[in-house]
């Protein structure tokens, strides 16, 4: 016969019971909580009985211990050991998938005895690429990136049952509680809610300040509840007006989110909204859309005129290459050249540049002096020659 629990035993319980991780599932028409063997072991080695204390030694020194203890929690009926069973499917289900599977595999012959009867017309060459593509494509979804999210693996459903051999394994055994302790969260809970009650009752016995007090609160409470579901009213109504004299173009909303599942504070923000919905947005919406698409023809466009004025730009050099006499284009030749080589100066340095142009303006000062006393020189010749 096994006695009665021990005050230290109900405390290892009590903790095990709360901080040890359960699930809830059904077990013989009920619903009942569960834990594994090894993490209940790993609770009690990390709680206060696991430590030694002066002049005592630790409850819990080694996973054994916590086992052998355990076991003792198990002969005293704090919780008992079951059994994982697997749900099977229903025989009808079975058949409603081989069914399935049977019409989907037809369906596949049929499609694949089309593609035969096309891909006989064409070449042999072409059905050995087409075939190293699927294999290449096979391969690439075989060699996904660790990166690529994976498909979620379907739990398998299972029931417990009560099991034979009631012993207390150190693994992945699972055991159900049968101690069911009352929390102090919730007994602290019902504490208060039973005092309220009582209060309630007794509000005919409380002093008359307390019950003026608590008239102007529940009074205040009421009229703000009626002002929210009066503003709900009054901004329908104000939506319904600026709908009907304006013939549906204008929409406005005043405190839209008043009734929408966010929070208090972000229930009345924004103020409004407007929007307009009248014949003129879609002429806008037409304007972008077609400004969208016009860019292309207005490049041909340009392209076809920049053509035409290249053309007519050739002509006339070419027209004015014509027209002209040999001392001109030997002018424009030294023009040219000049051009040239001040080009050439500039692409240097600025300070070269200065330096380069100086020489220049002195060489061209000295050439035309030149070029003068040249000129000079030919028109005093015939007079000489006359004399």
């Amino acid at each position: 016969e096994v006695g009665e629990p021990f005050k230290e035993e109900k405390a290892v319980a009590k903790y095990l019971r709360f901080n040890c991780p359960t699930k809830s599932t059904n077990m013989m028409g009920h619903r009942v909580d569960y834990f594994i063997a090894s993490k209940a072991v790993d609770c009690l080695l990390d709680s206060k009985w696991a430590k030694a204390k002066k002049g005592e030694e630790a409850l819990f020194t080694t996973r054994e211990s916590v086992v052998d203890y355990c076991n003792r929690l198990l002969k005293k009926q704090f919780f008992h050991r079951a059994l994982k069973v697997m749900k099977m499917k229903p025989d009808k289900d079975t058949k409603k998938e081989k069914e399935k599977g049977k019409a989907e595999s037809g369906k596949e012959e049929e499609k694949k005895s089309k593609k035969e009867s096309g891909k006989d017309e064409k070449t042999k060459k072409e059905k050995e690429k087409e075939k190293k593509k699927d294999g290449e494509k096979e391969e690439s979804k075989k060699d996904e990136t660790p990166g690529t999210p994976k498909k979620k693996e379907t739990k398998r459903k299972f029931k417990l049952e009560p099991h034979e051999d009631q012993v207390f394994l150190d693994g992945n055994e699972v055991y159900v509680w049968i101690y069911d302790p009352v929390h102090f969260k919730t007994f602290a809970m019902g504490l208060v809610l039973v005092i309220a009650v009582i209060a309630a009752t007794l509000f005919p016995l409380w002093p008359a300040e307390m019950r003026v007090g608590v008239y102007y609160l529940s009074v205040g409470a009421g009229c703000f509840v009626a002002s929210i579901l009066l503003l709900a009213v009054a901004r329908c109504i104000l939506f319904l007006i600026i709908w009907l004299i304006t013939g549906g173009r204008h929409h406005f909303w005043f405190l839209p989110n008043l009734t929408a599942d966010v929070g208090f504070i972000d229930s009345f923000r924004p103020l409004y909204t407007h929007e307009y919905k009248g014949p003129k947005a879609d002429l806008k919406k037409e304007e972008k859309s077609e400004s969208k698409k016009q860019p292309k023809y207005d490049s041909e466009e340009k392209s076809d005129s920049e053509k035409k004025e290249e053309d007519g730009k050739t002509e006339a050099t070419r027209n004015s290459g014509t027209e002209g006499s040999g001392g001109e284009r030997h002018s424009d030749t030294d023009s040219d050249r000049r051009e040239d080589d001040r080009s050439q100066h500039s692409s240097g340095n600025g300070n070269d540049f200065e330096m380069i142009t100086k020489e220049e303006l002195e060489q061209q000062t000295d050439e035309e002096d030149c070029e003068e006393e040249e000129e000079e020189d030919a028109e005093s010749r015939p007079s000489h020659e006359k004399s």
